[in-house]
């Protein structure tokens, strides 16, 4: 093996559309889901303003917030955001199916945070990202290792797709059980619960670390996938935050305004207790008063009748906003308690399948990056 520079072995693509656009993908930085090397989200026939060429097989970078850990392979051409460098192998030098596994992983990413420039949007330039050193190995042994790393990313992709299936069964069951197949009475969701809104600060409220002068701020984007994850979170002066604004065990995390319509009204339940965090403005809390369970609402607001509700009512020109009346004159089926338990006891054993799955995706990963690291850093 020997050391190289990436700017050895890659270049960045600087291919700009100077006719239409017509038929082309458009990529924007929210298409790139962190840690994750396939690109599964794009728009067509959109309004943009991006000029940017990519081509199948390049390398997606997020330049902007390094931190987020945003790197794709595209599976086709097309046209993305100006805070996508495009980096493109040069075959000659490198097994091309190899560059994304450089490119997304912990070392990479840690130079580049570094290169990084700017305050509230750090960016880095390719001028820097080039001159990353890394160890390479030759072509026989860089073909052996995209193939096992490929393959590692297709058990991975097996893995959560079975996650997805498991989600999805549960949203199945209770459409058919408290939907579709049943005629239980359907009540204003605001007599079973309370809104709290989310803590408005400035740029100066903002803390840096944790202390006791200051809070985990959690914010939309850590709403994702029904739970809530703590990727780029921040802190907030503790002063700013009332005491009805700390969450609390088994409140309901709802992001209530998104620049995305297929964001805003998304929910999380907090299982944890999550005292000593609050959540920002663009959120609301949903907290419950009785009479309904934490598990049985929180799957409401995953089901398609939720979405196609909140897709017509929150629906605006630049931001889409989620009122406080949205929420509370939804018109939804009331059980009896004990088929409540009944529905969170089945949810919880697809918890339960969950966490094992989950439990040898975090294995699988923990193998994927000591191969790079032994291999490629």
């Amino acid at each position: 093996m020997s050391k190289v520079f990436l700017g050895d072995v890659a270049k960045e693509r600087k291919e700009t559309c100077k006719v239409s656009k017509n038929g082309y993908p458009i990529v924007g930085l929210e298409h790139l889901i962190p840690e994750e090397i396939n690109l599964s989200a794009w728009d067509e026939d959109k309004e943009n303003t991006f000029t940017k060429i990519f081509r199948k097989g390049d390398v997606l970078f997020g330049r902007r917030r390094a931190y987020l850990k945003k790197a794709a392979v595209a599976p086709f051409d097309g046209i993305c955001s100006g805070d996508i460098t495009v980096i493109e192998a040069i075959p000659e030098k490198i097994q091309p199916e190899l560059l994304p596994f450089i490119i997304q992983n912990d070392a990479f990413f840690n130079y580049a945070i570094n290169k990084s420039a700017g305050s509230l949007s750090p960016r880095v330039k390719w001028e820097h990202l080039k001159n990353y050193e890394f160890e390479l190995p030759d072509m026989d042994k860089q073909r052996e290792l995209a193939k096992v790393l490929w393959a590692m990313d297709a058990t991975k992709r097996s893995y959560q797709k079975l996650l997805q299936k498991t989600d999805e069964l549960v949203k199945a069951q209770f459409m058919d059980k408290f939907v579709i197949g049943n005629s239980y009475p359907r009540k204003q969701l605001g007599e079973y619960i309370e809104q709290v809104r989310g803590v408005s600060y400035k740029p100066a409220d903002i803390r840096t670390t944790l202390n006791e002068n200051s809070i985990l701020l959690l914010r939309a984007n850590n709403i994702s996938s029904g739970r809530i994850n703590h990727f780029d979170v921040q802190y907030v002066a503790r002063e700013k935050v009332s005491g009805e604004q700390i969450i609390r065990l088994n409140d309901i995390l709802m992001c209530a305004s998104s620049g995305s319509i297929d964001h805003v009204g998304k929910a999380a339940i907090c299982e944890r207790d999550a005292v000593g965090e609050t959540f920002g403005a663009f959120c609301k809390l949903i907290r419950l008063k009785g009479e309904l369970l934490p598990k049985y609402i929180a799957t409401y607001f995953e089901t398609d009748e939720y979405r196609k509700i909140i897709m017509q009512l929150a629906c605006g020109s630049n931001i889409n906003n989620l009122k406080t009346e949205h929420i509370d004159n939804l018109m939804i089926p009331i059980p009896p308690i004990e088929v409540q338990e009944q529905f969170v006891a089945f949810v919880r054993q697809c918890d339960k399948s969950k966490l094992e799955l989950e439990q040898a995706l975090t294995e699988l990963n923990a193998t994927y990056k000591k191969i790079i690291s032994d291999n490629l850093t």
